[in-house]
């Protein structure tokens, strides 16, 4: 009976689904869409963009401005969060971060592709959901960040270079008794480190699994450091910040620095990520010393 209703498809469509498939695995993805770029008041836009994605459903979880005429709007919903439960370290993916800078008489609007997040972190799910509701919420102008866009399988392989960190090379922090310890110590120190702030956190559905946005502000690795050696494109990736630290049970775990850094800066030199060389190390010692 199977074989007889497979074989009253039409051979238009049959070829049709095959050709889906192969679109889908062929299609390709960059860091960051820009949303939209033109003249306006910075605050205003600020204000706006968070009135668009609260109407679209969007949580703002957190919010910080780095350095000047950069601001970050880090949200959520949940079907992120729902996505996030259902794979290994996919808390990364619960959250996606919307960015309003300001560059010479322009202001850009833009945010991190979602479906190359989820590429990037190994997620079950591609978060296309999250991507068509933030380029309806926001806009769409292109995609950006990397010269040759990536598919999905050199994404879930990507590292920068040999020898350099996977997506799986996580650095685990700390360890503590329970979860809910965990979180306590995680959020306790980084209230009360004078080095990294807290942005926002973000409970995964159904899991013992938290995502915590870290701001960087003093040291090799800060925020306005990193930025100021690595953004100087004409579109910015600001949207790159903050970094994650992820509480997965009793532990708390961070992206080497080399991988986290180079998934929004795929096409970053060798001259300047040597030049930022003491970053990643700097990053990782900045949060493990105030979580410890």
């Amino acid at each position: 009976m199977i074989l007889k209703t497979f074989a009253a498809i039409p051979l238009l469509v049959i070829a049709s689904l095959f050709s889906f498939t192969a679109h889908a695995e062929d299609s390709t993805y960059k860091p960051f869409v820009l949303a939209s770029q033109g003249a306006g008041d910075f605050a205003a836009k600020v204000t706006e963009t968070k009135q668009a994605l609260s109407g679209a459903g969007f949580t703002i979880a957190g919010e910080y401005a780095p350095y000047a005429n950069a601001h970050v709007i880090v949200v959520t919903n949940e079907a992120l969060k729902k996505a996030a439960a259902a794979s290994d370290f996919g808390g990364y993916g619960a959250a996606q971060r919307v960015a309003v800078t300001q560059v010479e008489a322009e202001i850009q609007v833009s945010y991190t592709h979602p479906t190359y997040m989820a590429n990037m972190y190994r997620m079950s799910g591609n978060l296309d959901t999250a991507a068509d509701a933030l380029a309806k919420a926001l806009g769409k102008s292109q995609e950006f960040g990397v010269e040759e866009a990536m598919t999905a399988k050199q994404l879930r392989e990507y590292h920068y270079m040999i020898a350099m960190p996977y997506f799986d090379d996580q650095v685990e922090l700390a360890e503590y008794g329970d979860h809910q310890a965990a979180l306590a110590a995680v959020e306790k120190g980084l209230a009360n480190s004078p080095a990294v702030a807290q942005v926002y956190r973000v409970d995964v559905t159904g899991k013992e699994e938290s995502l915590f946005g870290v701001a960087i502000k003093e040291g090799d690795g800060a925020d306005a450091t990193v930025m100021g050696a690595t953004d100087q494109g004409a579109l910015r990736h600001t949207a790159h910040l903050p970094y994650e630290l992820l509480v997965s049970g009793n532990k708390a775990y961070m992206l080497h620095g080399k991988f986290r850094i180079a998934q929004s800066f795929p096409d970053l030199g060798m001259g300047t990520f040597m030049g930022i060389s003491a970053a990643p190390d700097a990053i990782e010692e900045s949060i493990k010393q105030a979580i410890k």
